[in-house]
């Protein structure tokens, strides 16, 4: 798959009611009529007219579209278009987690190109600019609002379609830390894990760079300092503020680095079990981290991971700084309290050989820094599963 250019992210927007400048914004990226994309908890949750409000304050008319679902399909999308053409809207706002933000790339694929999301799966296939788009995360985690793809169900094959063009990435991202005050705890440790394994696989991918680097290890450093704060005191804005900088900063690593197998082995355990992302890829990373631990240069940057973080002493061996760094997000992992084990996910470990066939297909083993066959999938399950003490090539 062809890879986008480096050094790509949004405009940056962050901090305490930052959320207030988005009529501003919207002027700026000449609209008038914004589309305003979101679901039904945050609308209950105040946000949505907050939103709107502002954009009223800026002369901008705005329509909301609040039928996002988790894991969003091509019907989910199609019906956002719809919406988004009978009012004729010149911006769309992506408004709450993830799935508000792949919904609303996904619509503005298909508003500005025509067609299905399904001619856009894989990379720069939309051949039309498309409209201007601003990302508002409510969430801590996706880094979604930093990224040019959207990642939409097919509702007939449920296939996780990974669509990605220059041209659908936001414009601009706001970062209000107070619209995540509203997440349930068990979304926040869910996001923040997730936001983790993007900091730390981004660090490692095949397509690391300098830019992306610098990205990745600004993120691990915000996300392992704060995470617990925002764990255990939901109400520390400025823990909440420094997780949601480090979920952006890891989706713009993201951007510009991929991933690797721990994602891959994840998005089965979404479409089959309907296990949520996050936990899916927690319960995933220690033994995906393992596993590349065995390549020398995967090894050594998580060994400046760990020295970074003051989680060793200069004088450590690569291998002593990769246990601690382990060790760390074993007990961040731990902190967040979601299920560990594929068997406490009630998963069988007879699917594990389906499982493991689909993984090895996935478009981020591809960027793993260490080769990573079928076989090596299995044996990374079932060491998640607790039937294995680690993975295998």
């Amino acid at each position: 798959m062809p890879i986008h250019e480096t050094k790509r992210s949004p405009k940056i927007l962050f901090g305490q009611d930052a959320f207030s400048q988005i009529g501003d914004e919207a002027r700026r990226l000449g609209a008038l009529r914004v589309l305003v994309v979101t679901d039904n908890g945050i609308v209950q949750a105040g946000h949505a007219e907050r939103i709107a409000h502002h954009l009223h304050e800026a002369d901008c008319k705005s329509t909301l579209f609040t039928e996002v679902v988790e894991n969003p399909t091509t019907e989910t999308v199609d019906d956002c278009v719809q919406v988004a053409r009978d009012f004729g809207a010149e911006l769309i706002v992506g408004l709450g987690g993830g799935s508000s933000l792949d919904t609303a790339k996904g619509c503005n694929f298909i508003l500005s190109n025509g067609g299905r999301m399904q001619d856009y799966w894989g990379y720069a296939k939309a051949s039309q600019p498309m409209l201007p788009l601003i990302a508002v995360p409510t969430t801590a985690g996706t880094g979604s609002e930093c990224q040019s793809y959207a990642l939409i169900s097919d509702a007939a094959t449920h296939q996780k379609m990974a669509c990605g063009d220059p041209k659908a990435l936001p414009a601009t991202a706001i970062l209000d830390p107070g619209l995540t005050l509203t997440q349930p705890r068990f979304v926040a440790a869910c996001t923040g894990i997730d936001a983790l394994a993007h900091a730390i696989e981004s660090a490692v991918s095949l397509r690391q760079t300098p830019f992306s680097s610098i990205y990745s290890r600004e993120a691990f450093r915000l996300l392992q300092e704060h995470l617990e704060s925002v764990f255990s005191s939901p109400d520390d804005l400025h823990a909440r503020g420094q997780v949601l900088l480090g979920a952006a900063f890891a989706g713009i690593a993201i951007e510009n680095s991929m991933l690797g197998c721990a994602h891959s082995a994840a998005n089965p355990l979404t479409a089959h079990f309907g296990t949520v992302h996050g936990n899916a890829v927690g319960l995933l990373l220690p033994h995906a981290m393992r596993y590349n631990a065995e390549d020398p240069k995967a090894l050594a940057t998580y060994a400046r991971l760990a020295l970074e973080n003051r989680l060793v002493n200069r004088d450590a061996s690569d291998s002593y700084a990769f246990e601690s760094l382990h060790a760390r997000v074993n007990e961040l992992l731990v902190a967040a309290k979601l299920p560990h084990t594929l068997d406490a996910l009630d998963v069988p470990a007879s699917e594990i050989p389906t499982l493991a066939e689909e993984a090895s297909t996935q478009w981020t083993a591809q960027f793993n820094p260490r080769s990573i066959s079928v076989q090596g999938f299995e044996a990374l399950y079932e060491a998640a599963h607790g039937t294995a003490c680690s993975p295998a090539a």
